[in-house]
């Protein structure tokens, strides 16, 4: 259960403020159709963060413990620092929009937008440190439309009254945390 909750909760502090969710509020703007936006949000991630699961299993299962450790350790770090560099979105990601209609755009955008950012990343690294790559994926997922659904309801009115930089430091100290822990071993018990 700590793996669900843990990668939800990370996952949905290290969105807030991130491409995927500017992303959100530019299709909730664009097509004021938030069923398939969300739809579209959900199915994006659900691959996205399945192959970052898999991917995660399968460096569990390649990499000894003590290397193991090292690699996730300073990945974490890694990621606190990267949570702190606010992202900015691209506009040829929503420039897809007009091909695909509304569903796939935000398929198509989001899965793209995913891709090597912090969150895929993050995926990846707990699936290994938690060696439940299932809960962790389910549980990204979740962050993720915690994150981004409220951003299609709500749009850029909350966001500027979200104090970013609090948010993103909240995500930065956790992930620290969480590599400072798997650098002095506390995840010996799994195995790590």
């Amino acid at each position: 259960m700590e793996s669900l909750l843990v990668s939800t909760g990370v996952v949905a502090l290290a969105e807030i403020g991130d491409k995927t969710q500017l992303l959100a509020f530019i299709l909730a703007a664009r097509f004021k159709k938030p069923v398939p936006i969300i739809l579209g949000i959900l199915a994006a991630t659900v691959v996205n963060h399945g192959l970052a699961g898999a991917l995660g299993a399968w460096i569990t299962a390649t990499l000894s413990p003590e290397v193991l450790r090292w690699v996730l350790g300073l990945s974490f770090i890694g990621m606190a620092a990267w949570t702190l560099v606010p992202d900015k979105i691209e506009e040829e990601e929503t420039r897809i929009a007009s091909k695909f209609g509304v569903f796939g755009a935000t398929l198509v955008t989001f899965f793209l937008a995913e891709m090597g950012d912090k969150t895929q990343i993050a995926t990846v690294a707990m699936a290994a440190h938690y060696a439940t790559p299932l809960l962790v994926v389910i549980g990204t997922t979740l962050g993720m439309l915690i994150a981004d659904v409220p951003a299609v309801f709500i749009g850029d009115k909350l966001a500027n009254r979200i104090p970013m930089k609090l948010v993103h430091s909240i995500a930065a100290g956790i992930f620290a945390l969480l590599g400072i822990a798997t650098l002095l071993g506390a995840g010996a018990t799994l195995g790590f």
